[in-house]
């Protein structure tokens, strides 16, 4: 049995603080995404995951969410302007709030790294700082497909209901498609917005292929996923969708947007992408993959081309480089 002797004498691992606005009773893609991370460094480093900091000496922190995060940025620059601070950046952050937000902006300015989750995000950044980007693809475990109906052609939408990700799309979709189509709209999401909610019920109500199930479990929520045809996920913006790599790792090819965050997920030629809010670009791709099975095996092959990018361990080695080399970094400097 080691002596106390030698158990002090061990080095001290370093602290990482992991920001996150939405701790695990919210189910968002910033808390699964500050999990998940926290599970990779903890092999490696002491972690935190705190909804702001709190004022420990950590070594490094990682903020989810510049606007949001900003006081927890602003206080950690302040009190450890030589230590890393890595803010990893939302749909709203680059898509909205970095362009108007003194607060948000101010966060870019101090961070040492910027994260962004797919290829085209830092595009979205000024020219200046881009140098300070780099993309970490997010991660899911690979699942084999499930029992898909052969009575109905499921469609799952996988979103919080709230404006940026545009629930009504998938509303007026199911109420718009032809008679003898067999797309059944399966919607999971908790009613963010409580409009988006009395919208969900009513269009349910009068219309059989929409199905609002609500917010469920991640498990469940994976298992409607490999259940699917398709995912349709019609956002107006998007850092980098958890759902959209659920979905292909799962085998299930996506209809999506063609919002910057997604085509950076799914690539500028991907075959399943219609124009943001358009409607009836988005009913006719799902009608087509539907009724036309080449259409369906393109958006398959497309997917599975993608697949490798959100694999857990590429993530894994992704996410420990960055702290490793912005610790060895911060060392260097302080010297």
């Amino acid at each position: 049995m080691p002596s106390v002797l030698s158990r002090a004498a061990r080095p001290r691992r370093p602290l990482v603080a992991i920001i996150t606005p939405s701790l695990a009773d919210a189910n968002t893609g910033n808390w699964h995404t500050a999990a998940r991370w926290a599970r990779f460094l903890r092999a490696r480093y002491r972690v935190r995951v705190l909804k702001a900091w709190n004022g420990e000496a950590a070594d490094a922190l990682i903020a989810l969410h510049a606007r949001r995060s900003a006081a927890s940025i602003e206080a950690f620059a302040r009190h450890h302007p030589r230590r890393p601070l890595i803010v990893v950046l939302t749909g709203t952050d680059l898509y909205r709030d970095i362009r108007t937000d003194a607060a948000a902006q101010r966060s870019l300015e101090l961070a040492t790294r910027l994260v962004v989750l797919q290829e085209r995000g830092a595009e979205a950044l000024p020219a200046a700082l881009r140098g300070k980007a780099v993309v970490i693809y997010q991660s899911a475990p690979r699942l084999a497909p499930g029992v898909r109906r052969r009575t109905m052609f499921d469609v799952a939408v996988v979103g919080h209901l709230r404006d940026e990700k545009d629930p009504r799309l998938a509303m007026r979709v199911a109420e718009r498609l032809p008679h003898d189509s067999r797309i059944r709209v399966l919607h999971v999401g908790d009613a963010l917005d409580p409009a988006l909610g009395q919208a969900a019920q009513s269009t349910q109500r009068r219309c059989a292929r929409y199905r609002w199930l609500g917010g469920l479990p991640r498990a469940r929520t994976r298992q409607v996923m490999r259940n699917a045809r398709l995912l349709l996920h019609p956002s107006k913006m998007e850092g980098g969708a958890q759902a959209i790599l659920e979905a292909i790792q799962s085998g299930t090819p996506v209809v999506a947007s063609d919002c910057p965050g997604n085509v950076g997920m799914l690539g500028r030629g991907y075959p399943g992408l219609f124009p943001v809010g358009d409607m009836q670009a988005a009913a006719k791709l799902l009608r087509g993959a539907e009724t036309d099975a080449k259409l369906l095996r393109a958006l398959q092959s497309a997917c599975k081309k993608r697949a490798a990018l959100f694999d857990p361990e590429r993530e894994r080695r992704a996410v420990l480089r960055l702290v490793d080399n912005s610790l060895a970094k911060s060392s260097r400097r302080s010297r």
